[in-house]
């Protein structure tokens, strides 16, 4: 891969999380907890930690997010049966609707970004994006596991 074309991957993702924000705002939501939000709607009842490494934030930075959302009625926080220091979030009903709403733009935001590909070019491009979530998976490994 060129340098030229690590860019571009770096560049259109920051575009496409810039327009991500902008349009969740208009929902009364940062990006940052709109992405939370979503996060807790793929992968239910995990603990804080979790989502703060998932969504590449600092502990800290989550817990002040919980707090808004948490205010707001949208997470709640319960402690962990194994470890009770531990807290695991939890979308609540009232939140429901607005993980619909965040799906629906995160949908209408795919399409915009694929305007113009067919179906067979979406399919290429699908199949190529998991490869290179594989290659830089792989990429990550020690070098013993390349042997």
């Amino acid at each position: 891969m060129s340098i030229a074309t690590g860019y571009r991957l770096a560049d259109n993702s920051r575009q496409l999380r810039r327009l991500f924000d902008e349009r969740v705002r208009s929902l009364g939501l940062t990006g940052p907890q709109a992405r939370l939000l979503l996060a807790l709607a793929r992968n239910p009842d995990r603990n804080q930690a979790f989502y703060a490494e998932r969504l590449e934030i600092e502990p800290i930075t989550l817990t002040r997010i919980c707090d808004r959302l948490e205010d707001a009625g949208w997470v709640e926080r319960r402690a962990a049966p194994a470890d009770r220091r531990a807290r695991i979030l939890h979308l609540t009903d009232k939140s429901r609707g607005i993980v619909t709403r965040l799906e629906q733009t995160v949908e209408a935001l795919s399409e915009d970004m694929l305007a113009g590909f067919d179906e067979e070019d979406r399919a290429l491009f699908a199949a190529m994006l998991a490869r290179i979530a594989d290659n830089l998976a792989a990429a990550r490994q020690p070098e013993a596991a390349h042997g």
